[in-house]
């Protein structure tokens, strides 16, 4: 299980988006174009993702970079956040179904493979055509070319309206691992999912209303680099399977 140390402050090294003066020199050369060497890395990593998939075929609409790193608010916490657009109707009119299987594989993948490109982490999101992202910057890998430039303007950021919001999710987290280390599965597997579905609607009502500098946005964002959305998520799926094998071991009994 991991372990989060909640102290005051303690959020305030999460809090890195202070703009640079330029696009990481590491993935972007002086024109600002994806270097080549990364460009292949990153379509390596997405076409073992692909065939990993139990699909016959999934036709994507384009593969395109986004987040901090195709922008200059990047900094050592940052992910780069490769994004394959699909038209999920084309796979199933179901759309909420492909969705929810596209998320579990992710996930999947994401948690069995730490794949890192000069030594940033590679996160991997199957995103439909038709979901509006928000984003000051995305660039197309296939096409070479921005969708989005990034613009380096100062942002305004509410920081202590972000470590509000961060530290009242940590305390949460903490009560959930301590329901889960007193052994009941069932109680914390609910809080979880009642959890994540808060900091789903929290970052999306953030990023609907204020955009990507939104105290909820960079709330989340100070969760995730803190280690505390990966426990979050731990505990959801742990508490799960506990369920699962109690409920099985009872029917067998």
């Amino acid at each position: 299980m991991i372990k989060i140390a909640i102290t005051p402050g303690s959020l305030e090294k999460y809090l890195a988006f202070n703009l640079k003066e330029e696009l990481s020199p590491e993935l972007w050369d002086d024109d600002e174009q994806l270097r080549p060497a990364i460009k292949a890395a990153l379509l390596a990593v997405v076409k073992d993702f692909l065939d990993s998939l139990d699909l016959s075929a999934v036709v994507l609409d384009d593969v395109v970079i986004t987040g901090s790193l195709a922008n200059y608010n990047w900094s050592e916490f940052s992910d780069i956040d490769v994004h394959l657009l699909v038209d999920f109707k084309e796979i199933n009119p179901n759309v909420d179904l492909v969705k929810k299987f596209f998320d579990a594989v992710k996930s999947n993948w994401n948690k069995l493979h730490d794949i890192r490109v000069k030594g940033y982490e590679v996160e991997l999101y199957v995103q439909n055509i038709s979901e509006p992202h928000i984003s000051t910057g995305v660039y197309s890998i296939p096409q070479d070319a921005w969708l989005v430039k990034p613009k380096r303007v100062k942002p305004e950021i509410d920081r202590e309206g972000a470590k509000k919001k961060a530290r009242f999710i940590q305390r949460e987290v903490d009560k959930l691992e301590k329901i889960y280390d007193n052994g009941d599965y069932e109680k914390a597997f609910r809080v979880a999912e009642k959890l994540k579905d808060k900091i789903k609607r929290m970052r999306k009502m953030g990023l609907d209303q204020a955009g990507i500098y939104s105290p909820e946005n960079l709330a989340f964002k100070m969760l995730r680099r803190s280690g505390d959305i990966s426990s979050l998520f731990e505990i959801y799926t742990n508490a799960y399977d506990k369920n699962l094998s109690l409920a099985e071991t009872i029917q067998d009994g």
